[in-house]
């Protein structure tokens, strides 16, 4: 009897666990971080008198949207510390390209470094909203406030979003922008790099102190990004390999050198032109992103 209520226990925590890692992930931007939770949640469903639990699926949820609000709450706190910029780990989405989800938002690099901004309530709300299309009345019970609280936070997020952030450009674009930039890079062609750079831009490179050619802070303006992507062309670029890969729902590529993986490339963009400049080099990072390294 027992191994038979585990075995549908295991059943019903498989079949939901995209959902669960989806809004984990969401609201910690790091892979480790949302495997962590979600072995909590998973423990919390084992000890759970699941004869009582009359929807399985709200109650692994809601477990895991509470267990993430307190998280993140650590997390921010922990970045603020951390060793030059912060980005988000990528997360490998050519398999599941939803992550779970109904659909693919709050998943991009920007909106997640822009959701840094939320309180951990506000950034809960949101991404069950957004990504997942939870009615207001849900998403107040899992956030333990009221129906009208939600939408004003959901509001609010959106809001702020928005004015934080230029309408990003077609997948397509993004694509052709980053191979350019690479193009560019590799040529250390100064003025292709600027033409491609929206005067707006700002680089972030992400080492967590690991590394020396990464800079320690956000780099400004299409002039300054395209001199220190040239002066860095020589060392950088020598005999480095790129490989396209689909992470957090949008076009990035894959450096190697010397057969190792040393970076992970990916631009966002509007109408102006590449508005950042996103540099994951943090070896653990991008180790732990996926199958796809």
């Amino acid at each position: 009897m027992e191994d038979a209520a585990l075995h549908e226990a295991t059943e019903i925590f498989t079949q939901v666990r995209p959902q669960l890692f989806g809004i984990a992930y969401r609201m910690l931007g790091s892979v480790s971080d949302a495997e962590d939770l979600l072995q909590e949640v998973w423990l919390r469903w084992q000890a759970v008198d699941r004869t009582t639990v009359m929807n399985p699926a709200a109650y692994l949820s809601t477990a895991t949207a509470r267990l993430a609000i307190n998280a993140t709450k650590t997390a921010y706190a922990r970045h603020e510390t951390y060793i030059g910029p912060w980005l988000p780990e990528p997360v490998d989405t050519s398999a599941d390209p939803q992550l779970g989800a109904e659909r693919g938002a709050a998943l991009e690099f920007a909106v997640l470094m822009l959701m840094e901004k939320l309180s951990p309530h506000e950034r809960a709300a949101y991404v069950l909203r957004e990504a997942f299309a939870y009615p207001y009345r849900q998403i107040a019970e899992i956030v333990q406030t009221t129906e009208v609280t939600a939408r004003q936070w959901v509001s609010r997020a959106r809001k702020r979003l928005a004015a934080d952030r230029r309408t990003p450009v077609a997948p397509s674009e993004q694509r052709r922008l980053l191979d350019g930039f690479l193009a560019a890079a590799q040529a250390g062609d100064l003025a292709g790099l600027e033409e491609l750079l929206a005067d707006e831009v700002i680089s972030y490179s992400d080492s967590g102190g690991t590394s020396s050619n990464a800079s320690r802070v956000p780099l400004y303006g299409a002039a300054t990004v395209a001199a220190a992507v040239v002066g860095f062309a020589a060392k950088v670029w020598h005999d480095v390999s790129a490989e396209p890969v689909t992470v957090n729902g949008q076009h990035a590529l894959r450096l190697r050198q010397d057969g190792e993986v040393f970076a992970l490339l990916t631009v966002d963009a509007s109408d102006n032109g590449i508005t950042q400049v996103l540099w994951q080099v943090n070896p653990a990072k991008i180790k732990g992103a996926g199958s796809w390294i």
